[in-house]
């Protein structure tokens, strides 16, 4: 409340000076984090080979997009919530804060949605997909997603936000029509198909160990035979060597990581018995199929952290995009300006979790930030 100060019979009201300093501290914290975490995951993908796939390249634009929002939308937002979400700047500043933080949020979305992309056809057409290099295609859609990002986010620069009985000491989007189209725009279309092709990839990468399984399977038992013919023979020193541990095991128990690491034994024999009943066993073996796409073990990782970042974003940014909306539909509907402020700090605490959730999710990226916080201190 505006304190009174009585003077020779005369009230004076001086001016509210009461600011939000957990919103300061909170707001400092929260850039410095932000900054920190996705300058690291930049570094990681630049210096480590390990790490230099087209999914990180993606994940890199993704922390782009985050540590430009930590750097040209937060301080001015931490500014205004400082000030108890009064603004005291130019309205010019904050149409140019309202373009920047459409077009981050708003890019960030659709790297998200370029990933899911990316990740689909590596599963569906894994021959067409290069893994080694950023190809065209790739570039497209790295592009792509900071283009529609900045049309969605241009009208605010055209002047949407010039609306006739503006108040100065408030700074948001205006126009409630614009409102709508952005948030559709941004979350209510890319999000069901960045979900949609996620179950398809899923499901895709799932038949795809059942085949490799399967392969597996049938190349053991071929040595099996095998191993069981040349059991019969005189013992000679050129025998096939004991199957290795995997073969010994439940290959429905088996796990991926280490099958990724075993390559079917084939199964040598002595010269000796080229002319034996062993090779009507090996010619008893399926004729070699058509070479197929391979998709590594880290691809498979990468590929698991990937529903733990959009989960992570559904949940901190659905709830913004929901009061956004539904405060522009419905104009009679009381929503308080703290529920406002509650989301829109929710929505840009998503920022700061990504570099966590591939730290603790990732082995490659883990091992880098230990290396780089272990030579700093």
């Amino acid at each position: 409340m505006p304190a009174n100060l009585t003077v020779s019979n005369h009230t004076i009201q001086l001016p509210d000076t009461n600011y939000n300093f957990p919103a300061l501290i909170f707001g400092i914290l929260l850039i410095i984090f932000i900054i920190c975490g996705n300058v690291l995951v930049c570094l990681s993908v630049y210096t480590e080979n390990a790490l230099k796939t087209t999914t990180n390249y993606f994940i890199v634009s993704l922390a782009v997009a985050d540590l430009l929002l930590a750097v040209l939308v937060l301080p001015l937002f931490v500014y205004a919530e400082f000030q108890g979400g009064v603004w005291a700047l130019n309205m010019a500043i904050c149409d140019g804060l309202m373009t920047m933080d459409v077009m981050l949020c708003t890019a960030s979305i659709f790297n998200l949605c370029a990933i899911s992309v990316d990740r689909f056809i590596a599963v569906s057409v894994p021959l067409n997909y290069n893994r080694k290099y950023v190809d065209q295609r790739q570039i497209i859609l790295l592009s792509a997603t900071w283009i529609l990002a900045l049309a969605v986010a241009s009208p605010v620069i055209f002047g949407i936000n010039n609306v006739p009985h503006r108040d100065p000491k408030e700074c948001k989007l205006e126009d409630n029509n614009y409102i709508v189209y952005s948030s559709v725009c941004s979350f209510f279309i890319p999000c069901p198909i960045m979900l949609m092709l996620y179950c398809g990839m899923f499901r895709g990468l799932r038949r795809w160990e059942e085949a490799r399984k399967a392969k597996l399977r049938s190349s053991i038992e071929a040595c099996r035979k095998l191993q069981q013919a040349a059991a019969g023979l005189p013992p000679l020193a050129g025998l096939p060597p004991p199957l290795p541990p995997v073969i010994e095991c439940d290959l429905d128990d088996v796990q991926l990581e280490e099958l990724e690491h075993f390559t079917p034994p084939g199964c040598p024999y002595p010269t000796e018995y080229k002319d034996s009943p062993i090779q009507s066993v090996t010619s008893a073996r399926p004729p070699p199929q058509k070479k197929r796409a391979k998709i590594n073990g880290r691809e498979r990782k990468a590929m698991r952290v990937l529903p733990v970042v959009v989960g992570a974003f559904l949940f901190c940014w659905t709830p913004f995009f929901v009061v956004h909306t539904m405060r522009a539909l419905c104009e009679t509907c009381d929503i308080s300006p703290h529920l406002m402020s509650i989301v829109t700090w929710l929505g840009y605490v998503n920022s700061a979790l990504n570099p966590i959730i591939y730290t603790v999710f990732n082995t490659e990226f883990r091992k880098f930030f230990s290396k780089f916080l272990h030579s700093c201190c």
